[in-house]
């Protein structure tokens, strides 16, 4: 099976939702993963079928808007805002919807997250909840655990996965370790480089230090059937800038992948 290869629209921020449709079809991507943030037509399944029917792209993932910068995004509830991407994906055809475990403050939130995964995932018709991989904050002298019940997804009953190698590296993780431990519950990839800072650095793939390269031949190994995203870092870039890295990002992966450069279609 080849595996489709998106473009996350976190990769173009601040650009908008369309910016990100448009960039995608130009350069060859498979499809678009979609950030749920304050641009509305990320929040709205109609919006987001006609930018993929007008770009001839699927929308591949829907990321819940679980970030610091989209608190208020339909309401304060947390699992209200699961609860509103797992429709929104439903409604645009998205087999995916990747989640963040609950920041440390939330803790009703995070007392039954993995178990409100597990009941929703076994209410759905076909779409993972797949909890990515974080890491704890880092000062030089210090360290917070962000995150409960915990950053790593290795020890918490998570069906489905999502991968992103910058957050390993940032949490001194090598994620082909992680991967091969996590085995078939990897079920979705966040592709970006890092030279193990300790800030979340999300660079060109084949740009840092990490197994990038590696990861990518153990998900052919695998017989791996999920997507790969791409999700770089571009925010200070101007458009010229941003274009050229985001066609090398998506060259770097479908080299690694075994691909040529046309688009692979998703299968429906």
């Amino acid at each position: 099976m080849t595996l489709p290869v998106l473009l996350s629209t976190a990769s173009v921020y601040p650009e908008n939702c369309a910016y990100a449709f448009d960039l995608a079809e130009r350069l060859g991507y498979d499809g678009v993963e979609v950030m749920v943030w304050t641009d509305p037509v990320t929040q709205e399944a109609g919006a987001l079928r006609a930018l993929s029917d007008l770009h001839g792209l699927p929308v591949g993932a829907i990321h819940a808007p679980t970030l610091l910068l989209s608190q208020r995004i339909w309401g304060w509830q947390p699992w209200g805002k699961i609860d509103r991407s797992l429709q929104l994906a439903a409604d645009v055809g998205a087999d995916t919807v990747v989640v963040h475990p609950p920041f440390r403050w939330q803790r009703e939130y995070a007392s039954g997250f993995v178990e409100g995964v597990s009941r929703r995932e076994q209410d759905l018709d076909g779409i993972k909840i797949a909890v990515e991989n974080m890491f704890p904050w880092r000062a030089a002298t210090s360290e917070m655990q962000a995150y409960l019940p915990h950053w790593d997804p290795l020890d918490q009953d998570y069906a489905h996965v999502t991968l992103d190698v910058s957050h390993a590296a940032t949490g001194q993780v090598d994620a082909v370790d992680l991967a091969e431990k996590l085995g078939a519950r990897v079920s979705h990839i966040h592709l970006a480089d890092s030279l193990g800072s300790f800030k979340d650095e999300h660079l060109v793939p084949g740009r840092g230090d990490q197994p990038c390269a590696e990861l990518l031949r153990w998900l052919l190994d695998q017989e791996y059937a999920g997507a790969v995203t791409i999700e770089v870092g571009t925010r200070k870039l101007d458009p010229e800038r941003r274009e050229l890295d985001l066609a090398e990002a998506l060259a770097f992966t479908r080299e690694h992948l075994g691909q040529d450069r046309a688009r692979t279609p998703i299968p429906e």
